[in-house]
């Protein structure tokens, strides 16, 4: 599975983003699909994520309330909306893909693409 993200970009704080992320090389319905981030001199840390299906969501308490992961499984993408942003959600965000069950371990991801950089002025 390869995985593209985009979307990122700079946003004022209490702005909106939203990041894409496109699957290609295997039946993308067939995969969870996380979100993580990562700030430099850190480890990625989970961010949120969604059942193969869609019908599953989890999200990290710094988050919660404020992020909605979604899917789309005809077009191969996973969104993640991201509202009332702070400075401290400044990060370079990264999709990650793994069979049938969501997990909010990087390591447990069998898949991750690159990333993309979403900047919070304050």
């Amino acid at each position: 599975v390869q995985l593209q993200a985009s979307g990122g970009g700079l946003v004022q704080t209490g702005g909106s983003l939203r990041i894409s992320c496109t699957a290609s090389g295997r039946t993308f319905n067939n995969y969870a699909m996380g979100w993580f981030r990562q700030i430099p001199g850190k480890e990625r840390i989970f961010v949120a994520s969604i059942s193969a299906s869609g019908s599953f969501t989890f999200y990290a308490d710094s988050v919660e309330g404020r992020f909605t992961i979604s899917r789309d499984n005809a077009k191969n993408t996973v969104y993640l909306y991201m509202n009332s942003l702070k400075p401290e959600d400044t990060a370079v965000y990264y999709c990650a893909a793994r069979p049938r069950l969501t997990s909010d371990r990087i390591d447990e991801y069998d898949y991750v693409g690159q990333g993309t950089q979403v900047t919070v002025s304050s």
